[in-house]
């Protein structure tokens, strides 16, 4: 096909010429993503890609052209297209503001032709913006406010895309997945908001360059660093603080950026007899350099660690670490390319010297990614490409930490497998009204060979006990022993995607689009937010990729020439083979996780509405959105009960509502005041229905639907004010302090509710166990 489109392409191309070229901020040479290059006259343009390259195939003649994005000054040219030109351009600031309040903010305004939907965008000086707890800056719980994504509740780790699970967004820093991306539990995430330049979430119409998760894509790009001059940015705050360098390496032709970051609490615990501890620490690196002017190298790299320790006697380290190689190569000026070669590395250790043991575990993948951008013509995107990922699985292993320790030395078995991808995806503008983006990915995945892999009789790990009606584990008849270079099991999956718009207007389109994904990691938990201990598996022999069909459709409009903006879409998605937990299930230190789990079905529907005002002094965005989220797990057989008796049961990520408002006020060129506020129905949970007394243990029961109660309603507002000092202005050191309050109305939000008997009046009683109440900060801001 690929073959085909080229030949016709050649054709249709012969009297046309290309414009190609990369666009920068001229004061540090930072490459822009998504700066319009535009032809008004003839009603056409592109946008730059990740890299801040664009192309377009116009016929032969005099044209106007146009460069604009929003925070700096237009490019206007007129051009006498007669050869192929390579136009690159350097943009300048249109004001004196910190270039992270204005680099990207265009970016999150509603494109309404490209069929791209499902698709928000936030700028850094958006995230940098929002209030949150503690003052520190959030890219998580940034886009907590967006509508369809949600959280586990204050405190929790992850986030939640359209009633998924944590497992099921694929979070990616300079393309490596991140594995884990909550620092101390998920209070912080793991990304330095000053080393972010840009940041997409897709919710749905998902490419097909994405494959291995079934809800959500996190892609987030880092600074490139500064190849005119050295500067140094940075922050101080009530926990933590920050710093970033970033200068050229050659001026003009490479560059370097590092980053990072650290949480000082603990230091002031031992003031207050406390020797318990809890920090982290994170280091972002980024070096480019131009080769010419068709190739440019980058080497990125993360490495973050979060340390709690109880004493001496309890102990936990975990955290991520990712290396990337890239190199751009410019084949023609219709043809970029992108070479990566890419480690990633999740890493979890538990030291519990109480008991003398230590406990490790982690998951390690080797990527190696090849992706082509074709610009055939003005109306005509091809994309295409291939990637490969080997995966080591630890699921863990124990060891003594003493010579006295009475624990054996005991190691769960490793697991390996390989996930190759292969993608063509185009985007084809049919007419001035019609566009459409559609592609193809064709997935296999390899579960290579273990030590030791149990077999059962008819392949079957679980048995059901139809007198007690519960599951129990399989004994083993035998044992599998094999080689990582063997194959257990195969999976291939096609998944098409395609996602069309129709604008009636330059203000008005509808769209629709329809994905089809395969994951094939899943995350062994039971808790409603990942945890540090939880391990991920790969699928296999008793474990199948879960399948996603995700349907939906969105009206989008823009108003009084883009002050507004309305995106508002109804989705529809269904999860085969999603795990589901038997009553009872051990998931820690399991080495037969398949007797503990079985295969079930997720489904999620919903209505998403949000409103923007992207202009003048006041902006902001309200969202809302209503949704159901559930799972069913019904029997194998007729005599079996499945999960909940097989019938649907609300996953622990239903949000019935979700309401969520950001707003900005720009007071004058020294003060902005900027406001949150939250409200989510209340977190399904369980609740025990009655109790029973066995020798003087009080044992609650539990035979209701799972997931058949809710906590309380969730909400909480938030508020912060800006103020950047005038002497500033004009001034190399440029500083701003953040006052804010987290919880202004100190709303004791409930994280979980257990019951008990009260010692005093032996009556039975609910306690509500809240994270936050009211959180004060201050944190000041520094650039030169």
């Amino acid at each position: 096909m690929i073959f085909f489109l080229l030949i016709q392409a050649t054709v249709f191309s012969q009297e046309k010429f290309t414009i190609s070229g990369t666009i920068s901020e001229q004061s540090s040479n930072e490459t822009l993503i998504g700066v319009n290059v535009l032809f008004p006259e003839i009603g056409k343009g592109v946008v730059t890609n990740e890299y801040g390259f664009y192309s377009i195939t116009l016929s032969k003649g005099t044209y106007k052209l146009l460069v604009s994005y929003l925070g700096f000054n237009d490019i206007s040219n007129e051009i006498n297209l007669n050869k192929d030109l390579k136009l690159n351009f350097q943009l300048t600031e249109a004001s004196e503001m910190l270039e992270e309040v204005i680099i990207t903010e265009n970016v999150e305004k509603v494109n309404i032709k490209n069929p791209q939907m499902s698709l928000n965008k936030l700028s850094a000086g958006t995230i940098k913006k929002i209030p949150v707890v503690l003052g520190e800056a959030d890219v998580i719980k940034s886009i907590i406010l967006l509508p369809g994504v949600t959280s586990g509740g204050e405190g929790a780790s992850g986030f939640n895309v359209r009633g998924g699970s944590a497992d099921q967004n694929l979070i990616l820093l300079d393309e490596a997945t991140i594995f884990n991306s909550s620092h101390l539990f998920g209070f912080f995430s793991v990304f330095n908001p000053d080393a972010i330049k840009d940041i997409k979430l897709y919710k749905g119409g998902i490419p097909a360059k994405y494959g291995g998760r079934v809800s959500s894509v996190l892609d987030i790009y880092q600074k490139e660093g500064n190849s005119k001059k050295f500067r140094l940015s940075g922050g101080l705050g009530a926990v933590a603080s920050r710093l970033l360098a970033e200068g050229p390496i050659v001026k003009d032709r490479g560059a370097f950026l590092v980053g990072g970051r650290a949480s000082y609490a603990h230091l002031f615990l031992p003031l207050f007899d406390n020797d318990n501890s809890a920090y982290f620490f994170d280091l972002n690196t980024k070096l480019n350099y131009k080769i010419n002017e068709k190739n440019n190298i980058y080497l990125s790299g993360y490495f973050g660690r979060d340390v709690f320790s109880i004493s001496e006697s309890f102990r936990n380290i975990y955290g991520n670490t990712v290396v990337n190689l890239r190199w751009n190569h410019l084949f023609s000026a219709k043809l970029f390319s992108n070479l990566s070669l890419i480690y990633s590395d999740y890493f979890y250790g538990l030291e519990l010297d109480f008991v003398g043991f230590k406990w490790d575990s982690g998951i390690r993948n080797f990527n190696i990614k090849y992706d082509f951008k074709h610009y055939l013509s003005d109306h005509f995107q091809l994309n295409y490409g291939i990637n490969n990922i080997y995966y080591r699985f630890n699921p863990g292993e124990i060891r003594p930490n003493r010579s006295d320790s009475g624990i054996r030395r005991d190691k769960l078995t490793n697991k390996f497998a390989n996930e190759f991808g292969a993608y063509v995806d185009a985007e084809h503008r049919i007419s001035d009204k019609l566009t459409l983006q559609y592609g193809l990915r064709l997935s296999n995945f390899t579960r290579l060979g273990q030590d030791a892999l149990n077999l059962y009789a008819n392949d079957n790990p679980l048995l059901f006990n139809s007198e007690l009606e519960i599951y129990q584990a399989a004994e083993p008849i035998d044992t599998l022993r094999t080689s990582s270079a063997s194959t257990i099991e195969n999976f291939a999956n096609l998944e098409p995607r395609i996602s069309l718009a129709y604008a009636f207007n330059d203000n008005t389109s509808i769209k629709a689009s329809y994905n089809r994904i395969a994951q094939y990691l899943h995350l062994l938990s039971n808790t409603s937010s990942p945890t540090p201990l939880d391990v991920w598996a790969p699928s296999g022999k008793y474990v199948k990729p879960q399948l996603l069909n995700q349907y939906a459709v969105g009206y989008f409009k823009n108003i009084q020439n883009n002050a507004y903006s309305i995106e508002t879409e109804i989705f529809y998605k269904d999860i085969k083979n999603r795990i589901d937990y038997i009553d009872g299930a051990e998931l820690i230190a399991n080495n037969s996780i398949e007797q503990d789990i079985l295969n079930g079905e997720a489904r999620a529907y919903g209505l998403e509405l949000l409103i923007r005002k992207n202009e003048g002094n006041f902006t902001g965005w309200l969202a809302y959105t209503l949704s159901k989220s559930e799972q069913r797990t019904p029997g194998r057989t007729p005599e079996e009960t499945g999960i909940n008796n097989g019938k649907w049961y609300n996953t622990p990520f239903d949000k019935t509502h979700d309401i969520s408002f950001n707003g900005s006020y720009e007071l004058n060129d020294k003060w902005s005041f900027n406001t949150n506020y939250v409200l989510q129905t209340g977190q399904p949970t369980n609740f025990p229905t009655g109790q029973f007394e066995f020798q003087g243990l009080v044992v609650p029961i539990f035979d209701g639907d799972r997931n058949g109660q809710r906590l309380p309603t969730f909400h909480r507002m938030d508020i912060s004010a800006t103020m950047t000092p005038r002497k500033n202005k004009n001034r190399k050191w440029q500083a701003e302090w953040i006052f804010s309050i987290y919880n202004l109305y100190n709303r004791k939000n409930a994280a979980s509710i257990s019951f008990s008997q009260n010692t005093e009046t032996l009556a039975n009683e609910a306690v509500r166990t809240s994270i936050f109440g009211i959180v004060p900060a201050v944190t000041y801001n520094f650039k030169f």
